[in-house]
């Protein structure tokens, strides 16, 4: 197999928290037939107390360290903190599909089309993967850092370019809850962080009674989650109740800031 032209230059950026359970998984994605798909790793780690570290080492990332202030933060501290202006963005929990590095490796090999790229995220659900009809995820993952940036929203922070977006077809695969304890978790927390949001703080009181109604057949139908059977329906309801407790849990500040 031909080596890669070194035509685009590609760093690899992962934030880790305590990831020492997925992040060997999602690094060792990042070759193929034992050459690198990137020219860089960087691991942007917020104090992990697990082997997060160690294992970013054994597979020769490059660390650094910054304590954790926002998801959206982190991740543009570790955008600007890469070698090469055209970044790889992963999360510790997902990792890169054979097809993905067969795509990504025949792309490196031509000057980009666009200026960023959306990856097609397969969602492990509870007990399986999802549906392959089922609608994906699309987030932008691949992009060049001069005409995208992340979002300001403190919590399911995203990528946003300036410039032109095209999408890579190929699954990039991601581990997901492992049980519906841990995602009730998840979601606890993740409400909390978007309630504290003051861009979240309008008619309150009409998004608890409509929203959480609308984000279940959202997910159900438009996002065809009744293809997975009793985990889409599960994973529909959860979104539902995230969408709940989020305006719930402004509604309680909002009332709160009042009576003080």
């Amino acid at each position: 197999m031909p080596s890669i032209s070194n035509k685009v230059h590609l760093s690899a950026v992962i934030t880790t928290f305590n990831n020492a359970a997925t992040l060997a998984r999602c690094l060792a994605s990042l070759n193929l037939n034992g050459l690198p798909l990137t020219d860089e790793i960087l691991v942007l780690d917020s104090g992990s107390t697990d082997n997060s570290v160690a294992i970013a080492t054994s597979h020769g990332a490059k660390v650094e360290t910054k304590a954790f202030s926002n998801y959206s933060e982190q991740k543009q501290h570790a955008i600007e903190l890469a070698e090469h202006d055209w970044v790889l963005l992963l999360d510790a929990d997902e990792w890169l599909s054979q097809k993905l590095r067969e795509r990504l490796q025949q792309w490196r090999q031509q000057p980009p089309s666009a200026d960023a790229y959306r990856l097609q995220r397969r969602e492990w659900l509870l007990w399986q993967w999802q549906h392959k009809w089922s609608k994906p995820v699309t987030p932008i993952r691949l992009f060049d850092r001069r005409t995208s940036r992340m979002n300001s929203v403190p919590v399911h922070a995203a990528l946003v370019c300036d410039g032109q977006v095209d999408t890579l077809k190929a699954a990039l695969l991601h581990t997901g809850e492992a049980d519906i304890h841990t995602k009730v978790e998840k979601i606890n927390e993740y409400s909390s962080g978007q309630a504290e949001w003051r861009g979240s703080r309008q008619f309150l009181r009409l998004r608890m009674l409509v929203y959480p109604g609308f984000a279940f057949w959202r997910e159900y139908l438009l996002r065809r989650q009744f293809l997975n059977g009793w985990a889409g329906f599960i994973a529909a309801r959860s979104a539902a109740f995230y969408a709940f407790l989020k305006y719930a849990k402004a509604y309680e500040l909002t009332r709160k800031e009042q009576d003080d």
